[in-house]
């Protein structure tokens, strides 16, 4: 079981980290639907590859797909509009550019499924570990060089940094498990008004995430689809207990 186990389990303590500071960083702009956005032109460009390349090129259109939505998002933040629309409308834009690439297919509706939530519970110990090495690369970036950027730059920089991250996040856990693990420990620990939300966000993502991954081991559910099910649920009840009346 320990075997099993184990790679899924680091593969959501990295994923959770990342995606923890990026929500932070969403929530305070409230453009709630940014990632979801980025994340469903990604799974767009892994479609492109799967329908017409044979999946071929297949980290380089989902790389590219993110980074059009990514400049897209920075550059509408930097105009007068309704900018939660526009990020509706890319996200719309994305969804349905999938169904109809996918619609000749005849693996497509499959992976439409794995695009939303894969089954990361026997996702390869080499791809988490390629994940983990971009990953570090982007911490770096936000480390070093991110705090130093202004204007627009920076904003293009942060959305950039979010659509390389979302590009592997997508591959490997699919659009939904993306976007609760950007959100719900965001939330939860904003929520909470913790002295240390950062951190708080870390542990809350990790507890519901490996609880989740325990569950769909014993009980044979889908992982991906059960993470999105208990955070949703969990950070959901969270924030309304903790919620203050109008």
């Amino acid at each position: 079981m320990i075997d099993i186990l184990l790679t899924p389990i680091i593969l959501v303590i990295v994923l959770v980290m990342m995606h923890a500071w990026f929500g932070m960083g969403i929530l305070k702009r409230g453009i709630i639907f940014t990632d979801l956005a980025i994340a469903q032109f990604a799974a767009l460009g892994s479609a492109i590859s799967l329908g017409y390349f044979h999946q071929e090129y297949y980290y380089l259109l989902t790389l590219a797909f993110a980074l059009i939505s990514a400049f897209l998002i920075a550059f509408a933040s930097s105009r007068k509009l309704n900018l939660e629309a526009f990020i509706g409308l890319l996200y719309v834009l994305g969804a349905s550019g999938i169904m109809m690439v996918l619609s000749h297919s005849s693996e497509g509706m499959e992976h439409f499924k794995s695009l939303l939530a894969s089954d990361i519970l026997f996702t390869p110990s080499d791809a988490v570990m390629q994940s983990a090495l971009i990953y570090a690369l982007i911490a770096l970036v936000l480390y070093f060089v991110y705090p130093r950027l202004n204007g627009f730059i920076k904003e293009l920089t942060f959305f950039s940094l979010l659509a390389l991250t979302v590009t592997s996040s997508v591959s490997l856990a699919g659009v939904l498990v993306v976007f609760v693990l950007l959100i719900a420990p965001a939330l939860v620990a904003t929520s909470l008004d913790l002295k240390r939300p950062l951190l708080g966000s870390f542990f809350f993502g990790w507890a519901f995430s490996i609880g989740a991954i325990v569950l769909s081991y014993f009980y044979d559910l889908p992982t991906g689809y059960t993470i999105v099910f208990l955070g949703a649920l969990l950070s959901s009840l969270l924030v309304l207990v903790s919620s203050k009346k109008a």
